[in-house]
């Protein structure tokens, strides 16, 4: 029963971090007035309709509330998001690109990087700094992307994942161990929804479709993130109970 819930809710999802350096490329600057005060980079979990997906959209909705009359640009990481775990590499390879691309044409604008699920999954090894010591015996590395130049957390304010994949998930997956960079930690905030199995010890399968609808836990991301903007809100800490022995 846990095996095949599992599956289904993550598929054989990513693997990831990346070696080497991506070096913050260089973009012609844009204009003041194209560049948002905020963007937030999310993606969405397995098998939701290209976008941000249902808790994606529930996450910027209420962000963007919070913001007053500060600008805020959505950008929903280009992945098919299916069961096979080469969509986890598409979309690392597609946000990081994005995060290159935003710090280089809008220096100011600060990023909200975030993500459901298995989008959690890859957003967090977005930050990632150096390859996992283990690799799937069936991926290449030569497909795996850079991780980020360091110099570009300076432009990330925040980094909101909910239902991240545990340590059973990613075992069980039979994939690497998520590991938060360094310059990213006390950036990010995981949010768990009670006895989600998926980030959490508990057994509560359908805790797991429950972030878009349920307003409390989006408000625990909302409120980290905001207070990182400086856009008011209580400082969270980050990482939220209810992680368990997965977190």
């Amino acid at each position: 029963m846990i095996s095949s819930q599992l599956s289904r809710f993550l598929g054989p999802v990513v693997l990831a971090a990346l070696s080497l350096t991506l070096p913050a490329a260089a973009a012609p600057p844009a204009s003041a007035g194209s560049c948002p005060d905020t963007e937030v980079v999310f993606a969405r979990g397995t098998g939701e309709d290209p976008g941000v997906g249902p808790t994606g959209q529930a996450f910027v909705d209420s962000l963007r509330s919070r913001l007053g009359g500060r600008s805020m640009g959505v950008y929903p990481v280009n992945y098919p998001a299916s069961d096979q775990w080469s969509t986890g590499l598409d979309g690392i390879r597609d946000a990081g690109a994005h995060i290159v691309s935003m710090a280089g044409s809008c220096p100011n604008t600060k990023m909200v990087l975030g993500g459901y699920s298995q989008g959690a999954a890859v957003m967090g090894f977005v930050t990632s700094p150096a390859v996992p010591d283990s690799i799937p015996p069936d991926v290449d590395p030569a497909t795996i992307p850079k991780p980020l130049s360091p110099d570009l957390a300076n432009h990330v304010a925040a980094v909101v994942l909910f239902g991240t994949p545990n340590v059973r998930a990613m075992n069980f997956l039979g994939q690497p161990q998520l590991v938060i960079g360094p310059l990213y930690q006390a950036k990010t905030i995981k949010v768990c929804a009670v006895e989600d199995p998926v980030c959490s010890d508990g057994i509560n399968f359908a805790a797991h479709d429950t972030y878009a609808d349920d307003g409390s836990v989006i408000a625990q991301g909302v409120d980290f993130a905001a207070s990182r903007l400086g856009a008011g809100g209580t400082q969270v800490a980050g990482a939220t109970p209810h992680q368990g022995f997965g977190d």
